[in-house]
């Protein structure tokens, strides 16, 4: 990625990253809904911990990237994208749970069950998945109805039982019996790919695009996605705790399979150049309208943290 390119894509991201940020704590701190009785504090503070704890917001991002390709309505863009991060992080607090990879930092930060309590670590993450429907389903995610059912049924399939859920499950497997690289690729499209597919696929759906442009989309989310658990796998072996924000070569401790330890560091990185290549090609018929997105793809395979 060239240089003014990266600062280009930075400044995109940083500045799409503050607009999520901002209607996230907007909603925490709306008043009770039609058909809420209350809101427990220990809950609502356990939520904000979860969510406003910095992080890239790449997903995000992806969704309204992707529905700006096709000059979709930035607002109702910008929800999804809100409801997606609350997808995302109530992942990340229970998958950070003793039960599962049993890691007490994220982001720097103490994860939720250690500021907490592992019990309220649960609900929390209960919260924010019901909360992301909640806020796509809302009016105010201005769009026809069918097109908020569409969103609402693409992301439930994407985070449930054959997508992100059942990937940590088939993750949880991985240590009592290691697959073997088909079963492996399986894992990883589910548990980080599926929902960074959404991503990129909603913003089509937001647009109203063609099921061409739809698929397309999709296609790119998931060749990224790929990219990135692969580029986390490399970061894993390499990178220290201090640089990632959270514990490191807990994968390999656990005798975890991944692509880079399988196959070494050097064959991950020719498959990460061979991902964002085929992530570009799939962007060329958008010309420059997708030049941000193809810098997304390049940071996903160089990133550092």
């Amino acid at each position: 990625m060239m240089k003014d390119d990266r600062m280009a894509f930075e400044s995109a991201l940083f500045s799409r990253a503050a607009a999520v940020e901002i209607l996230l704590r907007q909603i925490f701190d709306a008043p009770l809904l039609s058909g809420e009785i209350a809101r427990p504090e220990r809950l609502m503070a356990a939520m904000r911990h979860g969510v406003l704890n910095g992080g890239k917001r790449l997903r995000p991002f992806l969704v309204m990237e992707s529905a700006a390709l096709f000059s979709a309505d930035d607002e109702a863009a910008l929800r999804v994208a809100a409801a997606l991060e609350c997808v995302h992080c109530y992942s990340l607090i229970h998958d950070d749970l003793p039960a599962m990879d049993d890691d007490d930092l994220r982001r720097g930060q103490p994860t939720v069950h250690k500021a907490f309590d592992e019990a309220t670590a649960i609900l929390a993450g209960d919260a924010l998945l019901t909360l992301a429907f909640d806020i796509i389903a809302d009016e105010a995610t201005a769009l026809r109805a069918e097109r908020r059912a569409g969103l609402v049924l693409a992301l439930a399939r994407a985070a449930g039982a054959g997508g992100m859920v059942g990937g940590q499950t088939l993750d949880l497997e991985a240590e009592r019996k290691r697959p073997d690289e088909a079963g492996i690729i399986r894992l990883q499209a589910m548990k980080t790919g599926a929902l960074i597919r959404f991503a990129c696929e909603a913003g089509a759906i937001v647009a109203g695009a063609s099921a061409a442009d739809r698929e397309r989309l999709a296609e790119f989310g998931s060749a990224i996605g790929l990219a990135f658990q692969l580029a986390d796998d490399l970061l894993d072996l390499t990178a220290d705790a201090k640089q990632m924000g959270k514990a490191t070569k807990k994968d390999a401790a656990a005798g975890k399979a991944t692509l880079a330890a399988l196959h070494g560091t050097d064959w991950a990185r020719e498959q990460l150049h061979g991902l964002i290549d085929q992530a570009h090609a799939l962007l060329e018929p958008y010309g420059e309208q997708a030049d941000l997105l193809k810098a997304a793809a390049t940071f996903v395979a160089t990133r550092s943290s």
